[in-house]
């Protein structure tokens, strides 16, 4: 096939570097962008913090009849910041410009296993036992529980360890393990948890004796809240039962999150707005921490100015200019993003706070009205896309306390007489009838509807039952109480 030239039309849309700079800002939150100015200051040295001076632009011509800066300022070798390597040799780029980075955070403290370890080595276990141990934690979750067949570690330890073991080896170093803190790590399912718990805690009490009895010989009818069948086969009082399942409730079903969360971090919110009401107004503010002072630094824009008035006869030279200009340039970018980025901030919360008005000065979630991405951001006149960065890990602080921004987002459902109310509002209604139910004879999903709708609100059984499963509410059945 011939080779052909041919010249071809298209229009394209490409986001600049500083509007892909911006999009990454918008979406970070108040508490991280701290780190990522930091990490700009660190990388560009002709960003300062500090407020900004009236200085003249860096590329006009202006003739220094003397140099001011100090003698710090005056040992600066342009040379340290310049590689001789070109940058496409020390780059590697394997995706798409505008892709978000991900930071792996590492992990710090004594894991879970650790924690185990630590103790099955006060147990005067055997070399091969110790092993056998060591596999067995390993392959615990994070809830604690042993989610592999004995076979399995069986096999593990002849392939890995190159040690030959038997299952009845493997069950028996298990039930060390099952002995270990807090009470219940091992157990291959929750049944077994609950029992290594109670039978720990049995001491003659007839209650816990019979506790025991119904995770041993009525566990499927428990989580089934056959209750009848319970008291029938065991000959029991209803109170009785009632003590019973008390004593079962008390016990963790996730033994190993205990000390997870011991082990952990706290995560602290930093709301990244201030609203507060003040005699029926609102006065909405940014954190500070989202309006830091930042510079173009001054010893830069000097030093540019002498390199530009300098002869540029060799490629050292030429190169220091075109670093110092680039350096100037990033900063000037970046402190221009920031302050995009407060503006567009605060804009998107004035818009919330206006369309939510009746909410912020009341703090009631029936006053909530129905609001999309797509409400803010023709308000604002900004894409759906930024309304969405914006309300991403955002949080404002309130009278009513800390509220993540997505939380005043939802759909909007009509009423009888037409009205467009927001589903959180239907939600909270669906919640306290719940909550004010009778426990023993609890409301099924076409009861509820029946009752909301009673209310005014038209909304059908399988709409009620999407609600409850997103309120974390399960069905009647389970509902059901002593």
């Amino acid at each position: 096939m011939a080779l052909k030239q041919s010249l071809s039309q298209k229009l394209e849309q490409r986001l600049s570097p500083q509007q892909i700079q911006l999009m990454k800002l918008l979406q970070v939150p108040t508490i991280e962008l701290d780190q990522r100015i930091k990490q700009e200051i660190e990388e560009n040295p002709a960003l300062e913090e500090g407020k900004e001076e009236d200085v003249d632009d860096y590329e006009e011509e202006v003739n220094y009849e003397d140099d001011s800066r100090t003698e710090a300022e005056k040992e600066i070798d342009i040379n340290d910041y310049i590689d001789d390597d070109p940058s496409y040799k020390t780059q590697v780029n394997n995706k798409g410009k505008d892709e978000d980075e991900k930071f792996t955070p590492l992990s710090q403290g004594a894991s879970f296993q650790d924690r185990l370890l630590e103790q099955i080595n006060l147990h005067y276990l055997q070399e091969k036992e110790a092993i056998i141990a060591e596999t067995i934690i390993g392959n615990l979750d994070e809830d604690g529980y042993l989610n592999r067949e004995t076979e399995s570690l069986v096999d593990d330890l002849a392939f890995s360890q190159n040690i030959s073991v038997t299952e009845e080896e493997v069950e028996k170093v298990l039930k060390y393990v099952q002995e270990l803190d807090p009470a219940g790590v091992g157990a291959r399912d929750l049944r077994e948890c609950l029992l290594i718990q109670i039978r720990r805690k049995q001491d003659g009490d007839i209650t816990l004796y019979t506790a025991k009895k119904i995770l041993e010989d009525f566990f499927e009818e428990f989580t089934k809240k056959h209750y009848q069948k319970i008291i029938n086969k065991l000959e029991i009082e209803e109170s009785d039962l009632k003590d019973a399942i008390n004593e079962i409730i008390k016990l963790n079903p996730k033994p190993g999150g205990s000390l997870k969360e011991s082990s952990g971090q706290i995560q602290q919110i930093t709301p990244d707005f201030i609203l507060m009401e003040n005699e029926g107004e609102l006065e909405l503010s940014l954190n500070s921490r989202n309006a830091p002072d930042l510079k173009v630094s001054k010893s830069y824009e000097q030093m540019l100015r002498s390199y530009s008035e300098g002869a540029k006869s060799s490629k050292s030279d030429k190169d220091a200019v075109l670093f110092v200009k680039q350096k100037l340039d990033a900063a000037k970018w970046f402190i221009d993003a920031i302050k995009q980025r407060q503006h567009t901030l605060l804009i998107t919360m004035n818009a919330i706070m206006e369309y939510q008005r009746e909410y912020f000065l009341t703090g009631d979630e029936t006053n909530l009205k129905p609001m999309i991405l797509k409400d803010i951001a023709e308000i604002v006149n900004l894409d759906i896309s930024t309304i969405s960065r914006v309300a991403n890990s955002k949080y404002v602080q309130t009278n009513y306390g800390i509220i993540s921004l997505k939380f005043f987002f939802s759909e909007s459902l009509s009423t009888d007489s037409g009205e467009e109310v927001s589903t959180r509002e239907v939600k909270k209604i669906l919640s306290e009838a719940i909550e004010a139910e009778d426990k023993e004879k609890p409301l099924p999903d076409d009861k509820l509807a029946e009752l909301l709708r009673d209310k005014g609100y038209n909304i059908a059984r399988r709409t009620v039952a999407k609600y409850r499963e997103q309120l974390n509410i399960p069905v009647a059945r389970l509902r059901k109480e002593l």
